[in-house]
């Protein structure tokens, strides 16, 4: 796992808004120190060198997570496991 950055912020509707050192993947899973699923990357936005990335967090997730939470990613998931020329015969 990689790090992501701390939370910034906490918008009204949930999602956490954190300013990255590296720009991830949108739909790469979010975690916190311990590992535990804080959500999905939603967003990308902000400057080139230091961008903020906007997490999802699922309504299930009861307990918000505090400012300056440390949050990590998985770097290079490949989102349905399934390869680009999958289908293709040479």
């Amino acid at each position: 796992m990689d790090f992501l950055g701390k939370v910034e912020e906490i918008t009204c509707d949930g999602r956490l808004i954190a300013r990255c050192s590296s720009v991830p993947e949108l739909g790469d899973h979010v975690f916190d120190r311990r590992q535990n699923k804080i959500g999905t990357i939603g967003k990308v936005f902000g400057p080139v060198d230091e961008p903020y990335v906007s997490v999802n967090v699922p309504k299930t997730n009861e307990m918000p997570v505090p400012k300056g939470t440390d949050l990590f990613y998985n770097k290079g998931r490949n989102q349905n496991g399934k390869g680009k020329g999958r289908n293709r015969r040479n």
